[in-house]
């Protein structure tokens, strides 16, 4: 059996997928179907926004804060040390080290969840917001945000798009279970393969976004993570590779089906 996972991941020693190869003598692959690119300073400018109007930032990834410190000298602006910043996770507060001395700066911090960090902001009110990031975002954080009532601006500093999957050779190369991780992802698969025909390929998808954006392009989604048995895309494809080798001792669709529960 052979799965493509959409993105790259490290399968080393401790790896889930390495674990998952060996145990259930598959074979992953692993390949970024979308990449990230820079904006220029003349294109922040032209979304009509000025950092030295905001005195407070919000990360939700690091990414964001990689792009966002570049685009700020690239453009000179000296970034002033009252500067506030709200961290979607203690990850990416402590990525912030690289460009800041941490320990002199208000930093605020949500532990997964962005719901996390709205005690903080509420608490900030009278700051201006500025959140950076992709040209892709979910319209949750920005529905929290208009529900507080304070004054943000979203400014877009990279954009994601489609890597080139030429190298894959999807059409001859079968694949029996696809894994992707993003909306983006599922774009990038149609983008370089516009006359894709999922046949018996397996779907997998992690997160709502994906599974809707997979369900509207036309997939049949045989695997949605998270779900009330797996958080884990690596877990579940282990008990979805276990199942779908007892099925040959089920003969008819509504034993296979009453089997799944």
């Amino acid at each position: 059996m052979n799965i493509l996972i959409s993105q790259s991941i490290y399968i080393g020693p401790n790896s889930p997928y390495l674990e998952l190869s060996k145990k259930k003598n598959v074979k992953i692959y692993c390949k970024s179907f979308i990449k990230i690119i820079d904006v220029s300073s003349s294109y922040v400018r032209r979304q009509k926004i000025n950092f030295s109007d905001f005195n407070a930032i919000i990360f939700l990834s690091k990414k964001s804060v990689d792009y966002y410190f570049r685009i700020a000298n690239s453009m000179r602006f000296k970034i002033p040390t009252t500067m506030k910043y709200f961290c979607k996770t203690e990850s990416i507060a402590f990525y912030l080290q690289k460009y800041i001395t941490y320990r002199k700066r208000k930093i605020y911090t949500g532990k997964k969840n962005f719901s996390e960090l709205i005690p903080y902001i509420k608490n900030n009110s009278n700051k201006k917001f500025l959140l950076p990031s992709s040209d892709i975002l979910s319209s949750l954080v920005p529905n929290m945000l208009n529900k507080l009532k304070i004054f943000w601006e979203r400014v877009i500093l990279y954009k994601t798009v489609s890597n080139d999957l030429s190298d894959i050779n999807i059409k001859n190369i079968y694949y029996d279970i696809l894994v992707f991780f993003s909306p983006a992802g599922i774009k990038s698969l149609f983008h370089n393969f516009p006359k894709f025909n999922q046949k018996k390929t397996t779907i997998a998808t992690f997160g709502k976004n994906t599974f809707d954006e997979a369900y509207k392009s036309g997939l049949k989604i045989d695997i949605k993570i998270p779900n009330s048995k797996f958080t884990s895309m690596a877990m579940a494809l282990e008990e979805y590779i276990k199942k779908t080798k007892e099925i040959k001792y089920y003969s008819t669709v509504t034993d296979f089906a009453k089997f799944l529960g």
